[in-house]
């Protein structure tokens, strides 16, 4: 809900600073053609007004364009709070409305993930096939993959400190130091090219404005003066590191996603991680493969246990004790059978594999044949 509202108060604030801009350079403009009415001549006289003019139809344009997304983003608003509303009208988990409701929001879900993941064309045409536009933030990741690129592979910071000036007020609340790292970094790239004198100049403008808050580091900085852009010394070697391009673009993405309200993970990892937390046993840990179940994600640490690394473990008040062959649950109905290697298994697991190996069955994780027969009974308590 706070994307588009956000965006509203960012379109609304820069429709007024242009209008008021221009309106200013229009009345100034007026006032000084009244003071030289009498001293310039009537051809002149029209020209100047006429260029006032055409400045007042593109600040006319601009302001239709500025009030046309205004609109696009209140609808968005509205049908993002209508679904809001819709799910509080539910009374059953089991209703069509409520299935069809939870299919719109798994739609979401991917469409969040693969506009963070940068494959914008998918989610385009999930988007189109789903109807779902007004759920997608599509210009704001757009504005994050190319500021991000500009950082990561071209090295520059324009695009960002571009933002940073558009949202200048907004960072100041939230204590933000994006745009000094971003000054620092174009300093540092000053010196790399040694283009020092350049650099100095650059610090004087726009780095002393952050000596309040980031005197040690300036002074750090102003010490990269004196060394080499290959020197070992470990405070100024990390300062000179390319490898700071990418933790800025890193940076750039967790503030713009602090300031829109939203969660630095993709909502699907999110999602995935409250439901894996709920099936983590100390068993998942285990480094011996034998003692992982086949059949629970978080055990497939290849894949959905990678996300489940680093969640606590679930708390049952009730243990289930599940069936290693068959992953179905052991109760009065399919009872738990020990072999006489120690090793539990459900009971239809073994009768199925005696039926198979002529009522022989074979324990998957020690590889030991035993009779059917052998198997004890156990007793759930």
């Amino acid at each position: 809900m706070k994307v588009p509202l956000e965006q509203l108060k960012r379109e609304a604030r820069q429709s007024q600073k242009l209008a008021e801009r221009e309106m200013q350079l229009a009345s100034s403009g007026l006032a000084d053609l009244a003071k030289k009415q009498s001293s310039i001549s009537a051809e002149e006289y029209t020209h100047a007004i006429d260029g006032l003019a055409d400045k007042l139809r593109v600040l006319r344009r601009k302001l239709e364009d500025s009030k046309q997304e205004e609109a696009l983003l209140i609808s968005r608003s509205r049908q993002r709070a209508a679904d809001l509303n819709e799910l509080s009208g539910f009374t059953s988990a089991t209703q069509p409305e409520f299935q069809r409701w939870c299919r719109t929001r798994l739609e979401r879900v991917l469409i969040d993930y693969m506009l963070r993941s940068g494959n914008v064309d998918t989610a385009k045409l999930l988007m189109e096939k789903s109807n779902l536009e007004h759920f997608a933030d599509t210009s704001l990741f757009a504005l994050v993959m190319s500021t991000e690129h500009e950082l990561r592979e071209q090295h520059s910071c324009r695009g960002a400190l571009h933002w940073c000036a558009e949202n200048r007020g907004v960072l100041r609340k939230i204590e933000s130091s994006l745009e000094f790292e971003l000054r620092l970094q174009e300093f540092i790239e000053m010196i790399r090219a040694k283009k020092s004198s350049e650099a100095i100049a650059y610090a004087k403008k726009h780095l002393t404005a952050w000596s309040d808050t980031q005197l040690p580091r300036i002074q750090r900085a102003m010490t990269l003066l004196a060394f080499s852009p290959t020197t070992g010394c470990p405070p100024y070697k990390h300062m000179f590191d390319v490898a700071r391009w990418d933790g800025l673009a890193h940076e750039f993405r967790m503030v713009i996603f602090k300031l829109y309200s939203l969660p630095s993970q993709p909502l699907l990892h999110l999602l995935l991680q409250t439901g894996l937390s709920a099936l983590k046993t100390p068993a998942c840990l285990s480094d011996d493969p034998s003692e992982h179940n086949r059949n629970c994600p978080v055990c497939q640490t290849d894949t959905l246990g990678k996300l489940a690394q680093g969640l606590p473990l679930s708390h049952h008040s009730n243990s289930n004790l599940v069936c290693r062959i068959s992953g179905e649950k052991m109760d009065e109905d399919n009872p738990p059978m020990r072999l006489p290697n120690g090793y539990v298994y459900s009971l239809i697991s073994l009768t199925d594999m005696a039926n198979k190996l002529d009522g022989k069955v074979k324990c998957p994780r020690s590889g030991e044949i035993f009779s059917l027969a052998d198997a004890k009974k156990l007793f759930i308590s």
